[in-house]
């Protein structure tokens, strides 16, 4: 008898605790929906977000390091469809500045594709919205579990990153040994930015005061006068910013201008897309 009962105590016990887990990953996906409709409503208003497949978004399900975690946005329309993406960004909804990057992309620019590593503070959805020439937008949402990534420590020594702040380095692919780009249409390139990129939630592991917040937040990508594209970020992307992107060359230089929070302004012009060796 004694035993049946604490059989029967053990069950109600297991009903309970998984009605409370339902409820609680219940009430988390809520609570997610409620930050995304909430974020979604200050940045696009009232306009109609379609979840298709015209808009991707990859990332790692857990992320190996919450302060380096790679996102990639990839666009795609139909054969004939003669619009052009001309806003992509990029929202981590549970970080405390969500907006991680805006891209604005120059007229027949090309860009399809975008890649870059941001912070994850907590496990989170992550959505990215792309605008077409049309003027609609385009939303795809995958799930990051990673925490700690706004605060986690720079991963450099303070006094070499300040020494090499702003050092720039752009790779052109399928151009090794003079080769031209794998499509004459199409070029895929690489920017570096050595930068701390401070959030401004790291602590100083020796004062233990909190490091000010530092990081890029405009770079800008020319060939020649045509705009590759313009971004906007905040406290979300990682130490040393890396963009990897692919666009339509035209043969002119490729500059680069990124401006960080304390007006600091850095500057660096490369060869045309078609002729230049990697560098």
């Amino acid at each position: 008898m004694l035993n049946r009962m604490r059989r029967i105590a053990g069950i109600q016990a297991a009903t309970a605790l998984a009605a409370v887990l339902i409820f609680s990953d219940t009430a988390a996906a809520d609570e997610a929906d409620g930050a995304w409709t909430d974020i979604a409503d200050s940045l696009f208003a009232d306009r109609p977000l379609a979840a298709d497949d015209l808009v991707a978004l990859e990332a790692p399900y857990r992320a190996e390091d919450a302060a380096l975690v790679p996102m990639t946005i990839r666009t795609a329309l139909p054969a004939g469809d003669r619009r052009q993406v001309s806003k992509l960004v990029l929202v981590i909804d549970n970080n405390p500045a969500p907006v991680a990057a805006s891209f604005e992309l120059g007229p027949d620019t090309g860009l399809t594709e975008i890649s870059t590593r941001v912070r994850v503070n907590s496990y989170t959805p992550v959505h990215a919205v792309a605008e077409f020439s049309d003027g609609s937008l385009h939303v795809a949402e995958v799930f990051v579990k990673a925490s700690g990534g706004c605060s986690a420590p720079m991963s450099k020594d303070p006094e070499q990153a300040m020494a090499n702040l702003g050092q720039m380095k752009l790779r052109q692919f399928g151009q090794t040994s003079g080769e031209a780009p794998a499509s004459a249409s199409q070029a895929e390139a690489q920017l570096m930015i050595r930068h701390p990129n401070n959030s401004g939630l790291q602590m100083d592991q020796l004062t233990r005061n909190y490091i000010p917040a530092h990081f890029v937040r405009e770079v800008t990508i020319r060939q020649g006068d045509a705009l590759i594209f313009h971004m906007e970020g905040g406290i979300s992307l990682s130490e040393d910013p890396n963009f990897r992107f692919d666009f339509a060359p035209n043969g002119q230089p490729i500059s680069v201008e990124a401006v960080d929070t304390e007006d600091d302004v850095f500057t660096r012009e490369w060869p045309s897309a078609k002729a230049a060796p990697q560098g």
